[in-house]
């Protein structure tokens, strides 16, 4: 009678969570695993399965992919490499624990080759457009040749970006329509999204070897796509003054149209929902003590002495914006 081992106890043998044991289970990766009740038995000579989104540490569409694919992501390592501890060396030195590292972070990371192609994605971000095939994208998807990022992001921030100089984007509008365009997704998780990129160089000595792309969501749209991208189009646009007609433009509705189905969405007209934006970031200009409160006020783009924002203020937020920064103060 074949002798069995608990999901957990395989965890503990392969040096893996249970979660990832009970998926290599439901995938029947393991030969002779039993499902019992909630839980599964296991026999205690399998062998842990391999995973194929990893070779030599990145996540990689299979194992003819160009060497460019593999993923070759260094970093100088500190002379003082030795007064740090054991297990961090450990870290360091291994390419391979450092991708996983990357897919474990609850953070969506890319990594970018030199030549723009796309050699690594880990889980989160995966999971924040709902992929659930790497090989769609690693080896594949090159961001120097996406029309679409061009567009949004111009040809010399491209090329700054690929000449290993690092970059902060703030509000980078998701490109999740040019995901589902080009298959990579069945359906869309969002209508639109709003977040900041950060893309950092990394080099093995004199030499570019590759980016890193972290993203941190700022908006996510669900819903209704017009009100979804009008709304994002106000959140990308709050400094501005309020101009209803081009809103509307922007999801190519007529005014009043525009105006009816905004409010039966959201409960809010579109300009009490720029107010309420304008509000939220005055709020956070105002926490800024390096700015006297007629600086933020200008900041965000309103007249502080023009009494309209002010008065605003103390309606929706319940007090003066002096007096919002100086009960935060004491905080």
């Amino acid at each position: 009678m074949p002798h069995y081992i608990s999901t957990i106890e395989a965890a503990a043998k392969w040096g893996i969570t249970k979660r990832r044991v009970n998926d290599y289970c439901k995938q029947g990766r393991i030969s002779g695993a039993e499902k019992k009740g909630r839980d599964w038995l296991i026999p205690a000579d399998a062998e842990k399965p391999t995973d194929p989104r990893f070779n030599n540490g990145g996540i990689i569409a299979d194992k003819k992919e160009p060497e460019a694919a593999q993923g070759k992501a260094k970093v100088n390592i500190s002379k003082d490499i030795e007064n740090l501890s054991a297990p961090f060396r450990a870290l360091i030195g291994n390419e391979g624990l450092n991708y996983q590292l990357l897919d474990l972070l609850p953070i969506p990371i890319n990594i970018f080759a030199p030549d723009g192609t796309a050699i690594f994605v880990n889980r989160a971000s995966m999971e924040m457009v709902g992929n659930t095939d790497a090989s769609k994208m690693v080896g594949k998807y090159n961001l120097k040749h996406d029309p679409v990022c061009l567009e949004i992001l111009g040809q010399e921030l491209i090329d700054k970006i690929f000449n290993g100089e690092s970059i902060a984007i703030p509000d980078f509008p998701a490109p999740i329509q040019n995901v589902y365009d080009r298959g990579v997704i069945e359906e869309k998780p969002f209508e639109a999204a709003t977040m900041d990129m950060f893309l950092l160089p990394l080099w093995d000595g004199d030499t570019f070897t590759c980016t890193v792309c972290f993203f941190t969501v700022k908006n996510m749209y669900k819903g209704m796509a017009d009100i979804a991208k009008a709304r994002q189009y106000i959140d990308m646009n709050w400094r501005d003054e309020f101009d209803i007609d081009k809103v509307a433009q922007s999801v190519n509705l007529g005014k009043r149209q525009f105006q009816r189905i905004f409010k039966d969405v959201t409960g809010k007209t579109p300009l009490e929902y720029y107010q309420d934006t304008k509000i939220e970031k005055l709020k956070e200009k105002l926490l800024d003590h390096s700015m006297s409160v007629e600086q933020a006020f200008e900041d965000c783009g309103v007249d502080y002495y023009g009494k309209t924002y002010r008065n605003l203020f103390k309606e929706k937020v319940g007090m003066s914006p002096s007096d919002y920064r100086k009960a935060n103060l004491l905080r």
